[in-house]
């Protein structure tokens, strides 16, 4: 059941991403904000067709932790799931993507007509410089970052690699930044079509105000993301002891 529901929802995903980003072509005319409204509209129906399809509800907390204007959101990332569900938080939102992503067909100009922050890897020494500029002009327009310390997804379980990249711009920008902590891995893993249902958590602890140098920063939102991640895991998995099936499941990618 959990395999069909999760084909289902797949299915629901590129359809509803596919209509949505042909009838909204006009939407690219209309501004930023416009774009942006349209973006969290799609992904709000994603997160919709999630718990309608799967069972899969997430709840929030700490939202009063999330100011109103600027801030660096730093979340763990385990899943697709907060890729697409933190968006629909908050007010004026932002991306750190490759700029390879700018250049696809239909989704790079949703991502270009967005004001999503690219960067060109390809650059090396002059890349952070870059994203630096991009994320103070974005900040200054009272916009939110979003923002994976570990750069990528990891397997629910795995060692934390926090990245410098995250302390270079609070530190830089001088925004106060918010960590998030999630246990999205146990119920949609990375490298999996398989979806399962239950309560996710996702939670906006409370911000780390600037003024922090960077070696101090670092150990403060690691540890703060990685204390409440662990508490969620071990409540999800107290709860649903089904679950620990998917840490013992290989971590290959789908073909």
């Amino acid at each position: 059941m959990i395999l069909i529901r999760s084909l289902l929802f797949h299915s629901a995903f590129y359809l509803t991403t596919a209509v949505l980003a042909i009838a909204g072509l006009p939407v690219l005319f209309m501004g930023r904000h416009k774009v942006q409204a349209y973006a969290k509209f799609w992904t709000g129906s994603l997160v919709w067709f999630l718990e309608k399809i799967c069972k899969t509800k997430i709840i929030w907390s700490g939202l009063e932790n999330l100011p109103q204007g600027a801030c660096i959101i730093a979340a763990k990332h385990q899943s697709a799931l907060e890729t697409l569900s933190l968006t629909t938080k908050g007010t004026d939102f932002s991306y750190i993507l490759k700029r390879e992503l700018t250049a696809i067909p239909v989704f790079g100009w949703y991502l270009k007509g967005a004001g999503q922050v690219a960067i060109d890897r390809a650059k090396r020494g002059q890349a952070l410089p870059d994203l630096t500029r991009q994320v103070r002009e974005a900040l200054a327009q009272g916009r939110q970052m979003i923002i994976f310390p570990e750069g990528t997804r990891k397997r629910v379980g795995a060692p934390p690699e926090y990245k410098s990249g995250v302390a270079h711009l609070y530190a830089d920008t001088g925004a106060v930044c918010v960590p998030v902590a999630l246990n999205t891995g146990l119920f949609w893993p990375r490298r999996s079509l398989s979806i399962h249902p239950g309560a996710v958590s996702i939670s906006f602890l409370k911000p780390i105000e600037p003024g922090l140098d960077k070696q101090s920063f670092m150990q403060l939102l690691e540890s703060r993301i990685e204390a409440e991640t662990a508490k969620m895991i071990g409540s999800a998995l107290a709860a649903d002891p089904s679950l620990k099936r998917v840490l013992a499941a290989p971590d290959i990618a789908v073909s």
